[in-house]
């Protein structure tokens, strides 16, 4: 029969095939697509850090040096983390141009495997079907890449955080009152292992 031979087994088999093909590049340009949205998203908070930090120099410049405590030390911390937080968008932003190649690639090999299936049945179409194979795999050295600078940039974020983080501790050294400061053995000997004694309930005694 007619119908026989168009719905045969190895017909159906070829299809399935194909359809998986097709949706091999399909997940990789979701996952292409979720970092870009998250790359997007981090570039955009560390452009709102820029722009605070350029206020806060702003402010500073202009303030009073003797009203300011470590001022000379406020205005190299602000300084060094404008330093960081540029490099952070730079590193981002070829990030970001990194996935969106990969995701071109993706749906340039989602393309080029449809391309490869018609020529596959119509063999006047000359195109060869190891095409889908290097296109693929060059986005997924895109990914590769793209991957590997997210990874620099969340590195430089917590060298960011903590350098701040060391400023806040030492200014805190400075001018927290001695009795707050003896709480805290970080602030009088720059360590941070010893936490702060917890006063007792009443009617907690202990022998």
């Amino acid at each position: 029969m007619a119908t026989g031979d168009v719905v045969s087994v190895s017909n159906l088999n070829t299809i399935i095939e194909f359809l998986t093909a097709m949706v091999t590049p399909a997940l990789l340009i979701s996952a292409t697509g979720s970092l870009v949205l998250s790359t997007s998203t981090r570039l955009g908070r560390v452009v709102d850090r820029v722009r605070a930090l350029e206020e806060r120099l702003s402010v500073l410049i202009y303030a009073d040096k003797n009203a300011v405590p470590m001022y000379e030390k406020r205005l190299e911390v602000i300084v060094d983390l404008l330093d960081k937080v540029t490099s952070r968008s730079r590193i981002l932003q070829k990030a970001m141009g990194a996935f969106y190649y990969g995701l071109m690639f993706f749906i340039l090999t989602s393309v080029s495997i449809a391309v490869a299936g018609f020529a596959g049945v119509y063999a006047w179409i000359p195109f060869p079907r190891w095409i889908p194979i290097p296109i693929g795999v060059v986005g997924i050295m895109f990914l590769f890449y793209g991957s590997i600078l997210m990874l620099r940039e969340t590195r430089m974020a917590t060298a960011t955080v903590n350098a701040e983080m060391d400023f806040t501790w030492e200014l805190a050294r400075r001018v927290a009152p001695k009795e707050v400061a003896s709480k805290y053995k970080k602030i009088e000997t720059g360590e941070y292992n010893t936490k702060p004694e917890i006063s007792e309930a009443p009617g907690d005694e202990r022998a």
